[in-house]
């Protein structure tokens, strides 16, 4: 079959496309043949080497690259019981993707209702789960309740802002482009700013008490500003380090900011079990049926192009979601 794959770490020059063999259907493994694929953030960090070292993705060389996908079971392994030859599925955090065939856990896979198609069950499995445990588990958004989502024109911070919505809450969102800022506004955010004074801008719009959540993908450039706009005993939710990591944080920042919490949670935290899995499946699938929830993708690419659409997320000149064609 014909896959991409790394035998080191580096730049796009170090992944190939190359003849591999087939994966195995393996006890509790399920063998699926690779309709899409999603193309994510997390693929430039494993070909980079970031989760060399991981306890929560542990990924070694050499490895297939994407960890995200959907398409049809051809065989299952021992042990099988949810899923049978012909289903239609999907997945995430299970590496692998950029290839033909992929050989996946049984607890990882999530059946696909009819009306989503291979392409948006690709677009829509790593992202939207990633939203719903953030919203959902950690925020435990709530009607009335006040958030601010940087990044919002990127794949999860678009889904952020319609669940938050969905919650009945208030949704204020960073962008750092008049164009970002134009699609975050058409998925329904109260107000979008860019990064310009946007802590001040957040207390304004809540009478000076601050925001009751910060989701914070952005990291370094943001995390501090973060904290000064959130309430007293507030929330703020490091989930991704796109400017770099935060390295020299005190915690004594926490309790001078409004003794704050402050959380960097992962989403195979909280994919642990098939029933969690299948129930975050139901909820974007349903959102997306139910026509509250709107997963653009911004573009198809095949295994030779992958490096172009790597390249505009990395630059963060992507917007909404590119998928991988197999």
């Amino acid at each position: 079959m014909r896959a991409m794959r790394i035998e080191r770490y580096g730049g796009p020059e170090v992944a190939s496309i190359v003849d591999a063999p087939m994966p195995l259907a393996s006890p509790g493994m399920v063998l699926v043949r690779v309709a899409a694929s999603g193309i994510n953030f997390m693929d430039i960090g494993t070909r980079q080497g970031r989760y060399e070292n991981s306890r929560t993705y542990q990924v070694a060389l050499p490895c297939t690259l994407g960890m995200e996908g959907a398409g049809e079971v051809v065989e299952v392994g021992a042990g099988v019981t949810r899923v049978r030859p012909g289903d239609r599925v999907a997945w995430c955090l299970s590496w692998g993707s950029y290839a033909e065939f992929a050989a996946v856990p049984e607890n990882l896979l999530a059946r696909l209702p009819d009306g989503i198609a291979f392409q948006q069950a690709a677009a829509a499995m790593f992202q939207g789960a990633t939203a719903h445990y953030l919203v959902h588990d950690v925020a435990r958004l709530k009607d009335g309740d006040t958030c601010l989502v940087h990044a919002a024109s990127g794949s999860i911070g678009q889904i952020i802002t319609q669940m938050g919505r969905n919650r009945g809450a208030r949704v204020f969102a960073t962008a750092s482009t008049q164009q970002k800022r134009a699609v975050v506004a058409s998925r329904g955010a109260d107000a979008v700013w860019g990064y310009e004074d946007f802590d001040q801008r957040a207390r304004d719009a809540t009478d000076g008490a601050g925001v009751d959540v910060v989701f914070d993908s952005v990291g370094l450039t943001t995390l501090r500003s973060s904290m000064r706009c959130t309430r007293r005993r507030g929330l703020v939710i490091n989930y991704g380090s796109v400017s770099g990591p935060v390295t020299d944080l005190d915690p004594l920042e926490l309790g001078e900011s409004g003794s704050l919490f402050l959380t960097r949670p992962r989403l195979g935290d909280h994919m642990t079990t098939a029933a969690e899995v299948q129930m975050r499946a139901d909820a974007i699938f349903g959102g997306i049926l139910n026509g509250w929830l709107r997963i653009d993708i911004a573009g198809t690419y095949a295994l030779e192009s992958v490096h172009e659409a790597l390249d505009a997320l990395e630059s963060r000149r992507m917007i909404g979601k590119p998928v991988l064609l197999l």
